[in-house]
């Protein structure tokens, strides 16, 4: 048997993480990883002590047919990737790469064509991470540099978001 590939190990984990979103459309996971060690992970969900879309049964994003990537503000889950970074120090974040992984919450199909959202992305850059890997298929994936949203600064031209 072949050896699992380090990239893939640890997407394999963001894609298990992902199982535990609780989202009505999209499920994400996301891990830090730094000196090949898992820091933090992150799934989206409710706050805590609020409840989640999945156990109310509904989906306000849903309900007003807003497309994906667009009206965050009315949507009740915190982002993978923001849990991921709350649950870490920033000291262990500098330098780290963010493994990510999407499930369609109907199906548990892998989603593949993803990349985090505006906000995500603003919380990514200040923390100091230095690499996103999103997965693709089930062996491959792509590999963002984060230095290259920082330069390539989306806010400036109005076209945020996916």
């Amino acid at each position: 048997m072949e050896r699992r590939d380090k990239t893939n190990y640890y997407l394999d984990i963001s894609q298990t993480v992902a199982e535990r979103g609780t989202c009505l459309r999209r499920n994400f996971g996301a891990i830090l990883v730094k000196n090949d060690e898992i820091i933090a992970t992150g799934y989206n969900g409710a706050p805590r002590g609020r409840t989640n879309c999945s156990d109310r049964g509904e989906c306000m994003r849903d309900m007003l047919n807003v497309p994906k990537g667009q009206r965050y503000e009315l949507c009740r889950s915190v982002h993978a990737e923001a849990n991921c970074i709350i649950s870490a120090s920033r000291h262990d974040m500098i330098g780290s790469t963010l493994y990510l992984a999407c499930l369609d919450a109907k199906t548990g199909e892998l989603f593949g064509d993803v990349e985090p959202c505006s906000m995500c992305k603003r919380l990514i850059i200040n923390s100091g991470i230095e690499q996103v890997v999103v997965r693709t298929t089930p062996s491959d994936y792509r590999v963002i540099s984060v230095n290259d949203w920082v330069e390539n600064d989306e806010s400036l031209n109005g076209s945020e978001g996916y």
